[in-house]
């Protein structure tokens, strides 16, 4: 598929999928952990077995499996205790305020430049989650924002090593393959964590079955669509469209779960969000 926006829309949806069942899981089944150990039972075994076979076994995608491994186990660490002190409201727009960083380490790491007019449209999208985050008036705010920070880090970390990486992965099932690496990696730093914070291995709740297996299947495949739309755009831009998801998000917890706190104020950073992704879109 030669469309970024095609993967990117079907990106956003099976994400915005997974984050919504999550809305209905109890916090103390610990449904991140559950997710991607779905992914990696359902997805895994397939992904991987494509991705040994046929990936194009090269230093630079050697040295980005490494890297995205890592980023992607802290990640996954910072926002688990970011929502540990935050709700979902507070702490995912913000995560994902990741563009700028992206923009930042694309131009001193690997020499890419963007236009005064791109970086303005990455900006204003950034600035409208901000202003969805700040809507939140829920949990520590103090104690979360170090973590939820370290997490936009992280992402904007391995959104560059997928762009490296993407180079050397021929098709969509050694992409998946990639992204199972990470996930796995990610699994294992989570079940320690867990381990060392609780003294169990195992979440002392368990979704539905359900939950589980619609979440394994979702939260891989979604970001292995958008590591493939990498192939065909910048990073920094394909992880501002794939914020859609937050405006997506937004709408439905306004009109259709008719949540009213600060919707007015979420209304705004959604629309804030859509015009900077607009911008941005105008100038691609």
């Amino acid at each position: 598929m030669d469309n970024p926006y095609v993967l990117i829309g079907l990106s956003v949806i099976m994400h915005v999928t997974w984050n919504l069942l999550a809305r209905h899981v109890n916090p103390k089944a610990n449904y991140l952990w559950w997710g991607l150990l779905s992914h990696c039972v359902i997805l895994g075994p397939f992904a991987l077995w494509h991705l040994f076979r046929n990936a194009q076994w090269e230093g630079p995608l050697i040295s980005a499996i490494v890297i995205t491994s890592c980023a992607n186990a802290f990640y996954f660490i910072a926002l688990r205790r970011a929502y540990h002190y935050a709700p979902v409201s507070l702490v995912y727009p913000l995560a994902r305020s990741s563009p700028l960083l992206i923009a930042l380490w694309s131009f001193l790491f690997f020499g890419n430049t963007y236009s005064p007019f791109e970086l303005f449209a990455i900006l204003v999208s950034v600035v409208g989650l901000w202003i969805v985050g700040s809507s939140s008036k829920v949990g520590d705010t103090k104690k979360a924002l170090p973590w939820t920070f370290a997490a936009a880090l992280g992402t904007s970390i391995y959104s560059l090593s997928d762009k490296v990486a993407v180079t050397y992965l021929p098709g969509f099932s050694e992409q998946l393959g990639f992204i199972t690496v990470g996930y796995l990696c990610a699994f294992i730093s989570l079940t320690l964590v867990q381990r060392v914070e609780s003294n169990i291995w195992v979440p002392a709740e368990r979704p539905s079955l359900f939950y589980i297996v619609l979440g394994g299947c979702c939260i891989g495949t979604s970001y292995a669509l958008v590591v493939s739309a990498m192939q065909l755009m910048p990073a920094a831009h394909v992880v501002s469209f794939t914020n859609t998801g937050i405006i997506l998000a937004v709408l439905l917890s306004i009109f259709v779960f008719h949540e009213k706190e600060q919707w007015k104020k979420r209304l705004i950073g959604a629309m804030v969000v859509s015009a900077g992704l607009v911008i941005l879109y105008s100038g691609s």
